[in-house]
């Protein structure tokens, strides 16, 4: 599995730590690919559609932002062609620091991106974009079931893309990793 991120420090440092878990590296293959120049999400589908095109490759991710107020262009595009190639995608709304707030607790306020990022830097302690992925790995399963709460709270309330902010898809890229193992309320010390 390949997964492209377009941060070049917090998604792929959080991947790289998923890799680590004893289960997944005996499981998955998890090669992450790092958007040199800050992909934007059609980009990121792009290389993920030519990527694929390699036997080798059984499955690609994208893990992308909406990013707020400023949104990345071409975000319905990016999904619709991703879909048609069998491209899987985590977005993350507005940003992936959303996802790990979630960690820590739940976030249902609609927020910019820069409100989020400093939220999730005061809750993990970081000063910067890089993370101490190891300390997420054990909160990984709480993170998912509040992800999947706020996108049942979308759909209840019809939210829809890209207007579902807060949200994060990160929890279908774990369901795709780790499909035997019931993460929710788990702590990694009981596998």
């Amino acid at each position: 599995m390949v997964v492209f991120c377009e941060g070049k420090a917090t998604e792929p440092d959080y991947v790289n730590e998923l890799k680590r878990l004893p289960h997944i590296r005996q499981n998955t293959a998890l090669l992450v690919d790092v958007s040199p120049d800050h992909g934007t999400p059609m980009t990121l589908v792009a290389k993920a559609i030519d990527r694929l095109q390699d036997r080798e490759v059984d499955e690609c991710w994208c893990l992308f932002d909406v990013e707020w107020p400023q949104n990345h262009p071409k975000l319905k595009e990016a999904l619709t062609l991703a879909a048609a190639h069998g491209v899987s995608v985590a977005v993350s709304n507005p940003c992936f620091e959303l996802w790990l707030i979630l960690h820590f607790r739940d976030h249902h306020s609609f927020d910019d991106t820069a409100t989020v990022e400093r939220t999730s830097r005061q809750l993990d302690g970081r000063s910067g974009k890089r993370i101490d992925a190891s300390q997420y790995m054990t909160r990984r399963g709480v993170a998912a079931d509040r992800a999947r709460k706020l996108d049942a709270r979308h759909a209840s309330v019809r939210t829809t893309f890209p207007n579902d902010n807060p949200s994060s898809g990160m929890y279908r890229f774990l369901d795709a990793i780790e499909p035997t193992v019931d993460i929710t309320g788990q702590d990694a010390a009981d596998w």
